[in-house]
């Protein structure tokens, strides 16, 4: 319906200025002067003729009145014609003033097709560009509408898909059920809560195989220790070197299967080791948009951000953000105060919420893998947004520390500057 109306307030302006053009382009009949105003003219100065300088213009014609000698005996205004050769150039009106029976003189009546042309021409020319600047209004309210419609859900959409693909599944994605991707938007949103689910469901598992290995390696382990002290005690005690060698063959394998068991058990804690990290020179303006996509509630304020060069992965330095503005809206549900600052080789950013803190013994696990503080509750989490986020900044040469701050937990994140070689 709306394209409709756009559509046709462009083609109703551009048909009148199709007319107002055409009307320009034909020519135009010559306006008769009124003759009833020429006589009285001719007839008031034939009967002042000996006392002109008393005459009063009796019309609204602009004229010259001229003796038969060439001096001018009368004018209305300044800048008429005054001689009869630029009379005829300019197409004025010319007649003879016949007093007692002879001519006197001319009165020459001033010409205004030109005035007329121009003043109409002028108003063509208002017309014009007002329905320019009105159709300019409505291309520009039209792309206004468009670009709120359609182009800014779309990059909304390409700012989800880069943090899905980044393994972000905790910020929602913001909907609009007004504009025409509302549906389509919730149905990404719920794609990214399905994805979440799963995601808990797996690092779930996960833990559960973590703790089913340690608890197979430490079964395992016993009975192969007693198997080797056994065997030990054997070899020592052994009559022939036969048997000897036997017992030294299981004390090998024994150490073997230590061996596997043991790098079976370190493997399940190096998995995120292969989550790629490419740091590269970041201008720090680009840090504002990172913030401002990470506060998915808009409840912080960022504030304005110093001029230098980082070394940093855009998309690893976005889930970092988004990590810790996720478990402050997740587990605070407050206000957050961002403070960014110079220090020393880091551009500094503090992240800090209002919701009290956690205990003070409980800050050091909250970087380990699938550690959670007290606080959390019954609320769903994996323990693996801030274990996540520190891997990244060690591996981006930076740094992040989890403490109490002055009203809640406080996340400061360094991002370490170019170092100009």
């Amino acid at each position: 319906m709306k394209n409709r109306i756009f559509i046709g307030g462009l083609l109703l302006l551009f048909l009148l200025e199709l007319l107002v053009l055409t009307l320009s382009v034909f020519p135009r009949e010559e306006k008769l002067l009124d003759t009833v105003a020429v006589n009285e003219v001719v007839k008031t100065v034939q009967r002042d003729w000996d006392s002109l300088e008393k005459h009063h213009n009796p019309t609204s014609l602009e004229y010259v009145v001229i003796g038969s000698d060439g001096a001018v005996r009368y004018r209305t205004r300044a800048g008429l014609s005054e001689s009869i050769n630029a009379a005829i150039g300019h197409k004025d009106t010319i007649l003879d003033i016949v007093v007692d029976g002879a001519i006197a003189g001319k009165v020459i009546i001033y010409n205004n097709d030109a005035l007329i042309f121009q003043s109409e021409s002028q108003r063509i020319v208002v017309i014009i560009i007002a329905a320019m600047i009105l159709q300019c209004c409505i291309c520009a309210a039209y792309f206004f509408y468009i670009y709120r419609t359609v182009i800014k859900p779309f990059r909304k959409l390409e700012g989800f898909a880069l943090r899905i693909a980044g393994g972000n599944l905790d910020i929602p994605l913001e909907m609009d059920r007004q504009n025409l991707f509302g549906a389509f938007t919730e149905s990404f949103d719920i794609m990214r809560l399905e994805l979440n689910k799963a995601r808990i469901a797996e690092a779930r598992a996960n833990e559960s195989k973590k703790e089913l290995v340690a608890k197979l390696s430490h079964d395992i382990k016993t009975p192969v220790a007693s198997i080797k002290a056994a065997s030990e005690v054997g070899a020592a005690l052994s009559p022939d070197e036969k048997s000897r060698a036997n017992y030294e063959q299981i004390i090998r394998k024994a150490d073997q299967n230590n061996t596997l068991v043991t790098n079976l058990f370190s493997a399940t804690l190096e998995e995120l080791q292969e989550l790629s990290v490419a740091p590269s020179e970041l201008e720090s303006k680009e840090l504002w948009a990172l913030l401002e996509n990470a506060d998915y509630l808009h409840r912080a304020k960022i504030p304005p951000i110093p001029d230098c060069v980082l070394f940093a992965d855009k998309l690893r330095l976005q889930q970092v953000f988004d990590n810790i503005f996720a478990n402050s809206y997740k587990y605070a549900d407050t206000a957050i105060n961002v403070a960014v600052y110079l220090e020393e080789n880091y551009l500094v950013i503090c992240i800090e919420d209002s919701g009290g803190g956690i205990r003070e013994s409980e800050l050091p696990l909250l970087k380990e893998k699938f550690k959670r503080g007290s606080n959390t509750k019954d609320i769903e989490g994996a323990g693996l947004g801030l274990y996540i986020a520190d891997h990244c900044m060690k591996r981006m040469e930076g740094r992040l520390e989890i403490e109490n701050g002055t009203k809640g937990l406080r996340a400061t994140v360094g991002v370490a500057l170019c170092r100009i070689i």
